[in-house]
């Protein structure tokens, strides 16, 4: 089975990554990364996503993948973003940064709380002249005014997806893993990058 690793030390993208590729690709194993992480000083997902993907490569000489993401809420213009594990500081505190996004929309009315989850995903495939592709997936929504569900992460829990049925929404933080992994930002890229997964 051809090994892939995954650039995060997030134990919860592991996971969600792990499901969302044996879905389409059970030949190719996802494994965690245990390297140093690399300064992320890019200003976009794609920047920072490629930055960790070449990182992962050179240091373990496997195929890289590295998922950057965040919220973007549209009245903020686009904010938290790239910005968004720390968007309450650099102790990247989930609970204090969903806290804190709350506040900052406390006074600003349902149909104007429009926001997306962003997922750009890099590929980096080392070798003499290294292979970079650089994937996005967007999940558009909305944010609730408090915090429901105990799945999920970081601000999924206020995060409820278009296309529910009127009168019976929920936040992602209420749905199940499968369901998630099959509807998510990640999935969305994920479903771009797929094609460009063949030769590994």
């Amino acid at each position: 089975m051809r090994q892939v690793v995954l650039a995060t030390h997030n134990r919860h993208k592991v996971e969600e990554f792990q499901a969302i590729v044996a879905a389409t690709r059970p030949d190719l194993q996802v494994i965690a990364y245990d390297g140093p992480e690399p300064v992320e000083d890019g200003v976009t997902f794609a920047e920072n996503a490629l930055i960790k993907a070449r990182a992962a490569a050179a240091h373990t000489g496997l195929p890289a993948l590295a998922d950057d993401s965040g919220i973007c809420v549209d009245v903020l213009g686009g904010a938290p973003g790239v910005f968004s594990a720390y968007w309450a500081g650099h102790a990247k505190d989930a609970s204090a940064n969903l806290n804190l996004l709350l506040d900052q929309l406390s006074d600003i009315c349902d149909p104007h709380r429009t926001a997306q989850f962003v997922s750009t995903i890099a590929l980096v495939v080392p070798g003499d002249a290294s292979r970079e592709e650089v994937v996005e997936g967007r999940w558009p929504g909305r944010l609730a005014a408090a915090a429901s569900g105990e799945g999920g992460f970081g601000y999924d829990p206020v995060f409820v997806p278009d296309g529910q049925p009127a009168g019976a929404e929920r936040s992602v933080g209420e749905w199940s893993a499968a369901e998630k992994n099959a509807a998510s930002h990640r999935a969305r890229a994920f479903a771009e990058l797929a094609p460009l997964l063949a030769g590994l």
